[in-house]
């Protein structure tokens, strides 16, 4: 199984612009730009969609590790925010922080705290993020 998204940039890093799509179409030429991503103006960028498809991973993955347990959770809200800073070479990812309600009947804390523990170390993106990262570049004239 593989899951596909694109990015088109055109311009400078400042006054440039791109959009991004996804194989889906859920993200069909959306747009973003450096003042979407450093400056909080409207428009998305790559580590809203980190924290967003890290905030859907975990809820999942929390919901299959309670289902383990035998638990099934009423629901699960997961808010995920991505910290990225400037440093010495560029700008980095340098932590997620994971912010997790959930309505679990018949849950205990010790279940639930150890099906939390379980989802964070064991959800694909969660994984990702420690990832090698692999990469084929050619340049076209």
């Amino acid at each position: 199984m593989k899951r596909t998204g694109s990015a088109v940039w055109k311009g400078g890093i400042i006054d440039g612009h791109g959009s991004l799509t996804t194989d889906s179409g859920v993200l069909s030429n959306t747009p973003y730009s450096f003042a979407a991503r450093f400056e909080n103006a409207a428009g998305t960028n790559p580590e809203e969609l980190i924290a967003a498809a890290h905030a859907g991973c975990f809820s999942m993955a929390l919901s299959g590790e309670l289902n383990a347990a035998g638990l099934t959770a009423d629901t699960i809200q997961t808010t995920a925010t991505v910290t990225i800073i400037k440093q010495d070479k560029g700008f980095a990812i340098t932590a997620v922080h994971l912010d997790v309600k959930a309505k679990i009947p018949g849950a205990s804390l010790d279940a639930f705290n150890a099906a939390a523990q379980n989802a964070r170390e064991g959800c694909p993106v969660s994984k990702v993020l420690r990832a090698d990262i692999t990469m084929t570049a050619m340049l076209e004239s």
